[in-house]
């Protein structure tokens, strides 16, 4: 009896204890909270933008309980920084700045706007004075003046002192115990520490998680999708030169064969490789499309309705390089200011060197493209000699000689009567009024050649 009671008791309990075990495990692994990390050691500009914004997306839908930005930058545009310090600001994830070596510029407004700022031994936060692009010089005093602005106000909506932020970037701001007159202030560790820029010094990430007091966790690191590992391939800027070879090529074959269709297609297909890329990442944008098509628009006139090569053909390569070259870089609307000048130099090798390759391919291949039994079959290569026995006269040789009356005034061209039949005739460039006494000297071509009989 006893015995029938403990594996009853047994068999109950086991019943009980099976789901309230599974509940806790299944507890346990909904417990598991997602440590976001990305990686910010480029410049910032539309890129950098474009990938702190879609790291952000993805982080909220993994319900990450943690966001960590693992820095190391000089800085870049401050319209990009103030975008992605709003983006932290306005993040309802915690978000942590890890300075592995240096937060400068706009680097360290980013930083400030964190929730919070762990440094790494050797890091370095600070030196925000805004700067032009091709020198190196400091920017005039409006755009310091807005880089002041949002310094302070992102340090006060963090719980950090304004007035040090500011001295950040002006060096003409003296913060008693802290800076100067004449410097800006860049913290080390130990300063920024000090100075409530820092929480602590830190040699991991796992070391600030620890911090964070999150014990069940994953880690995920951010990693672009395929779609973004395709632009970042079309942005090498060896396959932007090889896409505008091509779309100098098409369009030279496209005029030199019009209506094959095929020069044009590919021209148009790397026109839409070439600027999307760049378009999606917020370097291009609609004043570089358009002035690209201007200048094909010029090209097209110049070549189709002013034949020669003047002002609308040099305005039009001009507008054609200048789309594909500003395509490339970070601008206001026409503003390079604060594109540096390797950024702008490398732009413009990329672009003008494709050009060149492809007018030296365009004049060494075109001879020789005629013989490619591919592009025969699309063309005319052939060529109809007159030693072959062709001709383009639909006039009988007996006509050669003869002798006639103009019956209209030509002025060299113009109808004449042969034997009581009219034709279109012309002359050697001399005017025949009607009624004139003429002789036919080349039946040749489309209309007969004559010349005035003298009486």
């Amino acid at each position: 009896m006893k015995f029938s009671f403990g594996l009853t008791l047994y068999i109950l309990l086991n019943c009980v204890g099976a789901p309230i075990a599974q509940g806790q495990s299944e507890t346990s692994k909904d417990s598991l909270q997602t440590v976001y990390v990305f990686e910010m050691k480029d410049d910032i500009d539309p890129r950098m933008n474009r990938k702190v914004r879609m790291a952000m997306e993805d982080a909220a839908e993994k319900k990450a309980a943690l966001i960590v930005v693992h820095m190391d930058t000089y800085g870049g545009a401050v319209n990009d920084a103030d975008d992605i310090r709003t983006l932290f600001l306005e993040s309802k994830i915690p978000i942590v700045s890890f300075i592995d070596k240096d937060a400068a510029s706009a680097g360290a407004l980013i930083s400030i706007s964190c929730d919070s700022i762990y440094m790494a031994k050797g890091g370095s936060i600070g030196a925000a004075t805004v700067v032009m692009g091709g020198s190196g010089e400091a920017a005039p005093d409006k755009y310091q003046s807005y880089m002041r602005s949002i310094m302070r106000s992102t340090a006060e909506a963090r719980g950090r002192d304004p007035k040090i932020a500011e001295a950040m970037v002006d060096e003409n701001i003296e913060v008693e115990g802290v800076s100067k007159e004449g410097e800006v202030i860049t913290f080390s560790v130990s300063e920024a520490i000090e100075n409530g820029f820092c929480e602590a010094e830190v040699s991991s990430i796992e070391q600030i998680i620890e911090r964070y007091g999150l014990e069940n966790y994953e880690v995920y690191n951010y990693s672009p999708s395929a779609t973004e590992d395709i632009i970042s391939l079309f942005l090498n800027p060896a396959v932007s030169g090889f896409l505008i070879l091509i779309i100098f090529a098409g369009i030279y074959f496209e005029i030199q064969t019009p209506g094959i269709g095929f020069p044009l297609a590919a021209s148009a297909i790397a026109i839409i490789l070439y600027f999307i890329p760049y378009y999606l990442t917020g370097l291009a944008s609609n004043w570089e499309l358009v002035v690209f098509i201007v200048g094909i628009v010029l090209l097209a006139l110049e070549i189709f309705v002013v034949p020669g090569f003047g002002v609308f053909g040099i305005l039009g390569i001009i507008c054609i390089l200048s789309g594909l070259t500003m395509g490339m870089l970070p601008n206001e609307q026409f503003d390079f200011t604060f594109v540096s000048s390797g950024k702008l130099f490398a732009a413009l090798l990329t672009v003008i060197l494709a050009a060149t390759i492809a007018t030296v391919l365009i004049f060494t291949l075109t001879p020789k493209i005629n013989q490619w039994e591919s592009f025969s079959r699309i063309s005319l290569a052939d060529t109809q000699q007159k030693s072959d026995g062709y001709t383009s006269t639909s006039y009988s040789q007996d006509l050669l000689g003869k002798v006639g009356i103009s019956h209209t005034r030509l002025m060299p061209s113009g109808k004449v009567i042969i034997d009581d039949e009219m034709y279109d005739a012309y002359s050697r460039g001399e005017f025949i009024e009607r009624g004139e006494k003429i002789k036919v000297i080349s039946t040749e071509g489309t209309s007969l050649r004559i010349k005035k009989l003298e009486a």
